[in-house]
């Protein structure tokens, strides 16, 4: 049994997940949390032309996107237990496959495969609503507690509302 295996799974049974940190543009796109924990992470839209390329269907960056955003929860999902719920993560590197276009309703689905200390390595797949491969990824993320910006600033993980008093201490 991993350690992935041991972590619950929350699930969503009537509507989607809050999801467990603010990210405006993801928030913007319309993505909703499904269900995350135990190194997994699903997430779904229901496409509106905003998400649409120029051939009316998915647009690639949306995709990816959506696998980015799948994989570094199923990565974050094995420190839920964690005051603040851990570390957060960055895209180290992603590799995308596009197999076929995206339409109606996608549902991405992110798994931890193995994880140290310091580093994720996961892999997602986007799925149409009858349940075909529309694209494939891997990807290795970094666990980080903050992030340098601009003049050498720490840029604090934006946690969600109710987990900043419980962070708050331990940070």
């Amino acid at each position: 049994m991993s350690e992935a295996d041991s972590q619950p799974v929350k699930s969503a049974k009537s509507g989607p997940l809050p999801f467990p940190v603010h990210i405006p543009f993801v928030e913007d796109l319309g993505l909703s949390l499904h269900a995350w924990g135990g190194g997994a992470a699903e997430l779904r839209v229901d496409l509106s032309e905003k998400h649409h390329n120029s051939f009316a269907v998915a647009h690639g960056g949306l995709l990816m996107t959506m696998l980015d955003v799948a994989m570094a929860h199923a990565a974050r999902s094995v420190h839920m237990d964690q005051p603040g719920m851990g570390p957060g993560v960055v895209t180290v590197e992603m590799k995308t496959s596009f197999m076929r276009p995206g339409e109606g309703e996608l549902r991405a689905v992110g798994k931890l495969l193995h994880s140290s200390a310091t580093l994720a390595f996961c892999e997602g797949s986007i799925f149409t609503a009858d349940g075909r491969l529309c694209a494939h990824a891997t990807a290795t993320f970094k666990y980080i507690k903050a992030l340098p910006g601009q003049g050498r600033a720490l840029k604090a993980l934006q946690r969600k509302a109710q987990d900043s008093a419980d962070s708050s201490s331990a940070d």
